[in-house]
């Protein structure tokens, strides 16, 4: 039976971007599918793959963030300055309304994906510092997203800092608090890596989840807008995830960083954790009570969820390519 799981799990997480993308589909033609897929439904399930980081973590990951300070700082700096000011940026030249434009400076202010240690092992680059630059940013998040959104967001939006400090606290550090205590304690016993091994499915799966939920409950207002506004969006997440792969090797370059380390901040910087932005924005900009009185808050959503997908394939598609380049 566990070998049935590692191969399902293999499959999903080597396939994540198809799966991601058929849960959209499904959600968008059949929306009850996913209608449960809702508020605090949507913290848990985030929560869940939060907790998957936390089970890949060791003690040696930590060590690295103090073996390479200056490297995990540049990093560190780099996610939260170029991914934010690149979205702020463009939704000003696109002329985006508030809640589109939130809702791409929401994914630019998340820390970097789960997803992005992957990449980063595929493409050959620095996995160490991968791991060390997601988990540094991951125990920054609670401080710096509130902060972030609240200094960019448009004034017309009311930002809750402390409520939302208090929920990434909640759906990230707490679980993967958890996680990594579990593999400091237990990580020895076969079960436990029984366990570890099935994670990478159960995270897909999750992401799907949550990308699914959101297109359910956005549906009705990309049926009423059209397709322009998918086409619009798209453009502004290509364009959101492109400039950060590029600056982000820059800064790389900048800083003398040999070919690994820049494919890998190149990677980092560009990959956000949409899924976290996915559920903030529900969670926080298009709560029920607000949808009431403006039921065009649900566009807040659009942008994190086209992330949720966009980012996925992108990577696999930037990982092949740096590969490609080395074959050559």
């Amino acid at each position: 039976m566990i070998r049935l799981l590692q191969r399902t799990s293999g499959f999903l997480s080597s396939h994540s971007s198809a799966y991601v993308i058929l849960a959209a589909i499904v959600a968008f033609f059949v929306p009850e599918t996913f209608s449960w897929v809702k508020g605090d439904v949507s913290s848990i399930i985030l929560g869940i793959i939060m907790l998957t980081m936390g089970l890949t973590l060791s003690i040696d990951d930590f060590r690295e963030l103090f073996n390479r300070p200056l490297d995990i700082l540049i990093g560190a700096c780099a996610q939260y300055t170029l991914m934010p000011l690149i979205a702020w940026g463009l939704s000003v030249i696109f002329n985006l309304n508030p809640y589109l434009s939130i809702g791409i400076i929401l994914v630019g202010c998340c820390p970097g994906g789960v997803s992005s240690n992957i990449m980063s092992y595929l493409c050959r680059g620095d996995v160490a510092y991968s791991v060390g630059m997601t988990t540094a940013s991951t125990l920054l998040a609670p401080l710096m997203t509130p902060l972030l959104v609240w200094w960019l967001a448009d004034t017309r939006i009311e930002v809750d800092v402390a409520g939302m400090f208090r929920g990434i606290l909640l759906i990230t550090l707490i679980p993967v608090g958890i996680g990594f205590l579990a593999n400091t304690m237990i990580g020895k016993k076969k079960a436990f890596r029984n366990i570890q091994s099935i994670m990478p499915g159960v995270s897909v799966t999750c992401l799907a989840l949550i990308v699914g939920g959101v297109v359910a409950q956005v549906t009705p207002q990309l049926m009423n807008s059209g397709v322009e506004l998918f086409l619009l969006m798209l453009c502004i997440v290509f364009l959101h995830n492109t400039l950060g792969y590029a600056t982000g090797y820059g800064i790389g370059y900048l800083f003398g960083f040999n070919t690994a380390k820049k494919r890998t901040i190149s990677i980092e910087v560009g990959m956000q954790n949409a899924g976290m932005a996915t559920v903030l924005a529900t969670s926080f900009f298009a709560k029920p009570e607000i949808l009431s009185n403006a039921p065009e808050a649900i566009l807040c959503v659009v942008p994190c969820a086209l992330s949720c997908a966009y980012h996925s394939i992108s990577g696999t598609i930037l990982a092949n390519l740096y590969v490609k380049m080395d074959r050559k």
